[in-house]
């Protein structure tokens, strides 16, 4: 799994990414949440919607989840808790394979606007083989096989517990 090259997405897993940390390597970053809230705004009225709940991260779930309600359902919004990512998924849960993810809908560029990288549905099922894992510590790799995540998505969006 561990392959320490870029692999084919390009896209490098930093410290962080699993939400595990090494005490002795200071705390994690933390996405800035009034930001995440202020983007969920302008992409419910991008979407023509309402903000539905908005739920901040707690341990041992990676990740904040809201929701934007509109004329054709509910898209759930996924905000990591340590890097600025969002993904898209069909419903609320506390870790996600990837044939939960949602392609970005339409107004999703709002995050990007607001400094939010957005992933597709498609790089969030990319195998951990293609990414860059070169950060990850023993502690991570272990959690890792523990709950048998073999994705990204899975590795970025799951409450290890």
């Amino acid at each position: 799994m561990g392959n320490g090259g870029v692999g084919n997405t390009g896209f490098a897993l930093p410290r962080g990414a699993t939400g595990f940390f090494v005490a002795k390597d200071g705390p994690l970053p933390e996405t800035d949440l009034r930001a995440f809230r202020a983007a969920l705004h302008a992409a419910a009225r991008a979407a023509e919607g309402r903000l539905g709940e908005i739920e901040v991260q707690e341990y041992p779930r990676t990740f904040h989840t809201a929701s934007v309600v509109h004329r054709t359902g509910e898209t759930v919004v996924l905000c990591h808790a340590h890097h600025p990512w969002i993904a898209f998924a069909r419903e609320r849960r506390n870790w996600y394979a990837e044939e939960l993810f949602l392609d970005p809908p339409s107004w999703a560029s709002v995050f990007e606007a607001a400094g939010f990288v957005v992933l597709s549905g498609e790089r969030l099922a990319t195998p951990l083989s293609g990414v860059d894992t070169s950060a990850f510590t023993r502690v991570e790799w272990r959690q890792v096989r523990t709950y048998g995540v073999t994705t990204l998505g899975g590795v970025l969006f799951n409450a290890w517990a």
